[in-house]
C-alpha cells in the first residue's frame, strides 16, 4: 500500500479530523493519472514503475545540485559516513536500545544539506533512473539489494517506516497488541498508535530502524508523527508526542542514521535541535512554508512536495527558502515534476 498522511492542523476540531483526512484521500485519488517520472504523460500506472529518466539538475558533473551552504550537499560515501559538517543541535540524552551497539557519534551519520534534489518514490517498482542525489523508498518494500544499488549510482537513500500508526498489512503487524491501536487514521488497514507507551512501542521501533539499518539505508523518514493533534482515540498531549518523536529520534542516531521530521509543525522550534532534516506535505498551499524553514537556518535540507498546487505556483517561493520543493501524485509513484 502506498500511503501519504498530509495531517491536518491542530486548529481544526478533533471530531472531523479523521472524516477530512478521507476526504482529503478521495479528492486528491480523482486527480490525473500516473505520469512518467520526468513529469512527461503516459498511460496509466501498472505494477511496474515507469523508467523514464528524471532531468539532471544543473550544478556538479554527476547531478548533484550546487552547494546550497558552506557544508555542500551529501556524496556518494558508504552509509554511515560523514558527508559534510554536522549542522547546529545536539542528540538528545538517552540509553542504548535494544539491538544497537554503542551510540554513533552525531558527525558519523549523514547530513542532508539545503538544496539536495530528490526522489520519493513509494509506489512501485523504484524507478532508479531518476538523477538526482537522495531517494526515499519504502524500508519494508525494498530489500538490501535496491539500497545498493542506489548507493552504486552515488545516492543517499532514506527509509521510509510508519512510526505513529499500526498497519496492517505489514509483516509485524501481529507484534503491536490491540491496546497499542486507537482510532482509524482514515486510510484502510491503519489505526493511530497510543504513544504514551513508550516502554512497549520503543523495542518495536527499534526493530523497524534495526532493519533500515541492516539493509544499508542513510536515513529515516517516520511517518505519522503527530497524533495528538488527532482524532487518535487516545488522550495524548504535545508533550506525549515530543517524547515520542526524540525517542524516534535517539533510536535513528544510535544506530548511525539521520532522521526526518515529518511535517509536524507546531513542534518545529523543539524538536529541531533533535531532527537532522524535514519531511514537508504542501506546505505551499497551505501557507505554511516560512514556520519549516528554521531547518534551512540550522544547515538541515527539507524535502518538500505539493499535490495539488502546480509548480508554477509554488516552485518560486521553495526556491528562495531553499527548499527541496518537486510536485508528486498522492500515491507517490515514479512521477515528479521538480522545480
Amino acid at each position: 500500500m502506498n500511503r501519504r498522511n498530509r495531517l491536518l492542523p491542530a486548529a481544526l476540531a478533533l471530531a472531523t479530523a479523521t472524516a477530512l483526512l478521507v476526504t482529503s484521500c478521495s479528492s486528491s485519488g480523482s486527480e490525473d493519472d500516473d505520469d512518467s517520472a520526468d513529469g512527461s504523460p503516459s498511460a496509466p500506472p501498472t505494477a511496474t514503475a515507469p523508467s523514464t529518466p528524471g532531468t539532471t539538475d544543473p550544478g556538479t558533473p554527476d547531478g548533484t545540485p550546487a552547494p546550497a551552504s558552506p557544508t555542500g550537499p551529501a556524496t556518494s560515501t558508504a552509509p554511515g559516513t560523514p558527508s559534510g559538517t554536522t549542522p547546529p543541535g545536539t542528540t538528545p540524552p538517552g540509553t542504548t536500545p535494544p539491538g544497537s551497539t554503542t551510540p554513533v557519534p552525531a558527525g558519523a551519520r549523514w547530513q542532508p544539506t539545503p538544496g539536495l534534489t530528490w526522489q520519493w518514490q513509494l509506489g512501485g517498482t523504484v524507478d532508479q533512473s531518476v538523477d538526482v542525489p537522495v531517494y526515499d523508498i519504502d524500508g519494508f518494500e525494498n530489500d538490501a539489494s535496491v539500497v545498493a544499488a542506489l548507493h552504486a549510482k552515488g545516492r543517499k537513500v532514506i527509509c521510509y517506516i510508519n512510526a505513529g500508526s499500526w498497519e496492517n498489512f505489514r509483516p509485524d503487524a501481529t507484534a503491536f497488541a490491540k491496546a497499542l491501536q486507537g482510532s482509524d487514521t482514515g486510510w484502510k488497514g491503519e489505526k493511530w498508535f497510543d504513544i504514551r507507551k513508550l516502554d512497549q512501542l520503543k523495542p518495536l521501533m527499534a526493530a523497524r530502524f534495526d532493519m533500515c539499518k541492516s539493509k544499508g539505508f542513510d536515513a529515516i523518514e517516520p511517518d505519522t508523527i503527530e497524533a495528538y493533534n488527532q482524532n487518535s482515540g487516545f488522550p495524548l498531549t504535545p508533550d506525549d508526542q515530543l517524547k515520542y518523536n526524540r525517542m524516534l529520534a535517539q533510536l535513528a542516531h544510535d544506530r548511525g542514521l539521520a532522521i526526518g521530521l515529518k511535517n509536524d509543525l507546531d513542534q518545529i522550534p523543539a524538536l529541531l535541535p533533535d531532527f537532522d532534516f524535514a519531511v514537508n506535505e504542501e506546505c505551499s498551499q497551505f501557507d505554511e512554508c516560512d514556520r519549516v524553514a528554521p531547518f534551512i537556518k540550522a544547515g538541515k535540507a527539507v524535502f518538500h512536495v505539493e499535490y495539488k498546487l502546480d509548480t508554477d505556483r509554488f516552485c518560486a517561493k521553495a526556491k528562495s527558502l531553499g527548499f527541496s520543493s518537486m510536485q508528486k501524485k498522492l500515491d507517490l509513484n515514479a512521477w515528479r515534476k521538480p522545480c
